[in-house]
């Protein structure tokens, strides 16, 4: 099998040998008899896709199996605070560990969705962590993707919430899952994640990474607010409406779905833009691509407007205030159940055809 480098070497001689196609035009890429047998559903999903789209298909199919065949050594345990159920669990999971000889990072980590209530030390777990256990719900998975920042870490879900669309397993399949993690019998699923950033006058103000949704949001007595959308630098549209989602996939089951937006299936190169109780009807939820930089302007002086991320963190938004948007340069690493199907997951939660 081919390495992620000379996979990448080889994405870029058949891209530069198609450089005078335009960009969206899809062609037949031809690969070498040595990788045609080493991975044929990798070559299959590749075949007659945009120029563009090759790379990136190759480089994270290859990327996603050398982090799967990577050693696990150590391991981090993240809890759902006031959840004596939960930290109870945490604990057979230590003693477990210990009683295999696997290092734990630290103690059982209660991290909150509130940033305020997380101590700096806490954060270390990513750095040292090959996975991380969750026992929790999605809001605590998604504190968890904000505490990994930028590492290539793999996070495991034990499901102690109501929804759990991120948390994949259930609490007695946790010690089978940890087990089979061990010798190498899971799969990976990578998911998008945006980097936001706050600007006023030119000067940046806050920035954060998210694995759900980017809002802007007014409060409850506030009046209509206009926001003005610009993708890549072009002008998009003046939205004028409650306010205004920006989703990743992941993200697309959450507020976006509330607000009438469409469910993007988890691994689409998407990102979904919705208004919020739009003034207008026309003004619909807006597909683009997940590597387009989005700008979104706080039109007028509006009091009670906040920019809000992932839900659980805010700040207060004056008139002509910018939110910039990108996808992050690293991806939130899920592991889930082998041949799991995601439509399973959408018809149990969502109760289709009930």
């Amino acid at each position: 099998m081919l390495s992620i480098r000379q996979t990448e070497i080889l994405a870029n001689q058949n891209a530069m040998s198609n450089v005078r196609r335009p960009a969206n035009t899809a062609f037949q890429l031809s690969l070498p008899a040595s990788l045609m047998q080493a991975d044929r559903a990798a070559v299959a999903r590749v075949r007659a896709r945009p120029m563009l789209a090759v790379w990136a298909e190759l480089f994270n199919h290859y990327a996603s199996l050398a982090m799967e065949m990577r050693t696990i050594k150590r391991v981090g345990i993240v809890v759902k605070p006031k959840n004596p159920e939960a930290f109870a669990t945490a604990c057979e999971l230590s003693e477990w560990l210990g009683a295999n000889g696997i290092e734990q990072v630290g103690e059982p980590c209660v991290w909150s969705e509130n940033p305020e209530n997380n101590e700096a030390g806490d954060s270390e777990m990513a750095e040292r962590a090959d996975l991380i256990v969750v026992l929790g719900g999605d809001g605590t998975m998604i504190s968890t993707a904000r505490m990994v920042g930028d590492h290539e870490v793999l996070v495991l879900g034990i499901n102690y919430g109501s929804l759990g669309y991120l948390t994949d397993f259930r609490i007695e399949e946790m010690f089978p899952a940890i087990e089979a993690i061990f010798r190498g019998e899971y799969e990976i699923d990578p998911r998008v994640m945006l980097r936001a950033e706050h600007w006023r006058t030119g000067e940046m103000l806050a920035e954060g990474r998210v694995l759900n949704d980017v809002v802007i949001n007014k409060a409850a007595l506030a009046r209509i607010i206009e926001i003005e959308v610009s993708l890549n630098g072009q002008f998009v549209n003046s939205f004028r409406a409650d306010g205004l989602i920006v989703s990743t996939p992941t993200g697309s089951t959450a507020y976006n779905l509330s607000a009438g937006g469409p469910i993007i299936y988890p691994s689409m190169n998407a990102v979904v833009v919705t208004p919020i109780c739009p003034f207008t009807l026309t003004n619909r939820p807006i597909v683009v691509p997940d590597d387009a930089e989005i700008e979104l302007k706080l039109m007028h002086e509006n009091e009670g407007v906040v920019l809000t991320l992932d839900g659980q963190i805010g700040h207060t938004m004056q008139s002509g205030d910018c939110v910039r948007i990108r996808k992050s340069r690293t991806t939130f690493n899920l592991v889930q159940p082998q041949n799991r199907n995601y439509f399973d997951v959408l018809r149990n939660k969502l109760k289709w055809g009930r």
